[in-house]
C-alpha cells in the first residue's frame, strides 16, 4: 500500500512561496505563544511573544520590531489573549500562568492587564481568577459582549497518564471580569481551542480538540451540549484524539484541520460529507506539532494549512490542497526553529499573509515575510 507522503511525491508541484526570513529574538527561554495584535493602535499589527521559561511578557514593535516589556513578574506563563474591553483602540490582555501539566502542581492563575499613560512601560495585573491548568485563552464575540474564553488543559483532579475528568470551559467578560462557566463535559486532556463564527447567527462558537476528539460549542446558547464532529485519532485513551484545531476554506467550502493525537505528529484535514466530517491523514513526517493556522497565503481564495513543530525537525510547513484531493508539503522553516506557536497576519501591508512563530527549545521569535510565489 503507497503511503500518504509517496503519493504526494508523484503529485506535480504548484509554484511555491519565497518566505524571507528575519529573527528577531534569540533568548525567549521557552517560547510558547506569539500573538499578531495592534498593542499601540497605530494601525500595524505588533507582536506580543511569551515564553514560559521567562518572569516578562514581551511586545515587539512593528515596523523596527523594537522590544518592549508589556507586563513584568510572571511564572510558568501559557497564554494570553487581547480584547479592547473599554474601547480606546488598546487592547486589554488576560494573562494564564502559574501553569503545570499536572493539575496537583498548576495554580492556573489569571490575570488582567491593563495599559498606563505610556504604553512602553510595563502594564499593571490584576488576579481575576484561578483555575488549576488554565492553559488556553481566547476572545469569543457573544451577543452579550465580548469576553475572553478560558479552556484549562484538564480537570482540576486529573493526573497522568489518563488524564481523567471534565474540563471546565468558562467565560470572563468586562467589566467584572467574573467567571461564568460554559462547559465541562469533555473529558481528558484539552490542548486547543479556536474560535470561530460557525454558522453566521448571533455571536461566536468553540472548537475544542481533546482525548475525546474535536468538538463544536455554542457558548451564546446556554445549557447547549457540544456536538462532536470527529474522533480524532482513534488510538486507545490515551492516545486518542486532537491536540489542535483549525477551520479553513477551500473557495466556498470549509475544511477542519488539525494536530492528532496530544502532541502528536499527524496533521489531518476532515471535510464534511452530509452530517459527517470524514478524517484524513495528511502528513505524519515530523516529531510533535504545536500550532496550527489555516490562511491563503498565495491570494487564490483557498487556505494553505501552517503547521509548527517543536519536537525532532524543529519546522515549519505549509501544505497546499491540490485538484486532486491531495495535499503538498513546502517547507518555510526546515530545522531552524522548534515552533511552539505561530500566528498569520499581513504585517508589512503588502496584502500577502505572512508568518512568524516563537520556538522552545531553540529560545527564539522568527518573521517569515511573504515574498510571493517563485
Amino acid at each position: 500500500m503507497i503511503s500518504i507522503l509517496a503519493l504526494l511525491s508523484l503529485l506535480p508541484l504548484g509554484a511555491q512561496i519565497r518566505f524571507e526570513e528575519r529573527t528577531l529574538a534569540t533568548d525567549l527561554k521557552s517560547g510558547y505563544q506569539v500573538i499578531a495584535v495592534d498593542v499601540n493602535h497605530d494601525g500595524r499589527l505588533d507582536l506580543v511573544a511569551l515564553a514560559s521559561g521567562m518572569k516578562d511578557l514581551y511586545w515587539f514593535e512593528n515596523p523596527g520590531w523594537q522590544r518592549r516589556v508589556l507586563a513584568a513578574g510572571f511564572n510558568r506563563m501559557i497564554n494570553a489573549a487581547p480584547l479592547d474591553a473599554d474601547g480606546d483602540g488598546i487592547p486589554e490582555f488576560l494573562l494564564a500562568h502559574e501553569f503545570a501539566n499536572v493539575a496537583k502542581n498548576s495554580i492556573g492563575i489569571v490575570s488582567l492587564l491593563e495599559h498606563g499613560a505610556n504604553l512602553n512601560e510595563p502594564w499593571k495585573a490584576r488576579e481575576i481568577d484561578r483555575i488549576p491548568t488554565s492553559h488556553r485563552l481566547r476572545a469569543i464575540r457573544l451577543p452579550g459582549g465580548a469576553g475572553i474564553i478560558n479552556a484549562p488543559l484538564t480537570d482540576a483532579t486529573a493526573a497522568p497518564p489518563d488524564y481523567r475528568g471534565h474540563v471546565p470551559i468558562v467565560l470572563y467578560r468586562p467589566p467584572l471580569w467574573k467567571r461564568e462557566p460554559v462547559d465541562s463535559s469533555i473529558q481528558g486532556v484539552m490542548h486547543g481551542i479556536f474560535v470561530f463564527d460557525w454558522d453566521r447567527q448571533a455571536g461566536e462558537e468553540l472548537l475544542t480538540a481533546s482525548f475525546q476528539g474535536l468538538h463544536l460549542l455554542h457558548p451564546a446558547k446556554k445549557g447547549a451540549a457540544p456536538k462532536r464532529l470527529n474522533n480524532g485519532d482513534p488510538a486507545a485513551w490515551p492516545k486518542s484524539g486532537s491536540s489542535e484545531v483549525v477551520v479553513g476554506r477551500l473557495g466556498k467550502r470549509r475544511f477542519l484541520a488539525s494536530v492528532d493525537p496530544w502532541h502528536g505528529n499527524q496533521i489531518s484535514v476532515f471535510t464534511q460529507h452530509g452530517a459527517e466530517w470524514r478524517r484524513q491523514v495528511i502528513d505524519s513526517f515530523e516529531a510533535e506539532a504545536h500550532t496550527l493556522h489555516a490562511a491563503d497565503l498565495d491570494n487564490d481564495g483557498r487556505d494553505e494549512i501552517i503547521a509548527g513543530f517543536r519536537g525532532a525537525g524543529r519546522s515549519v510547513f505549509y501544505y497546499r490542497a491540490t485538484a486532486q484531493g491531495k495535499w503538498e508539503r513546502f517547507e518555510v522553516d526546515r530545522g531552524g526553529i522548534a515552533a511552539s506557536g505561530c500566528a498569520a497576519a499581513d504585517f508589512d501591508g503588502d496584502k500577502r499573509i505572512d508568518i512568524a512563530c516563537i520556538g522552545s527549545a531553540t529560545a527564539n521569535l522568527k518573521l517569515y515575510r511573504n515574498r510571493g510565489a517563485q
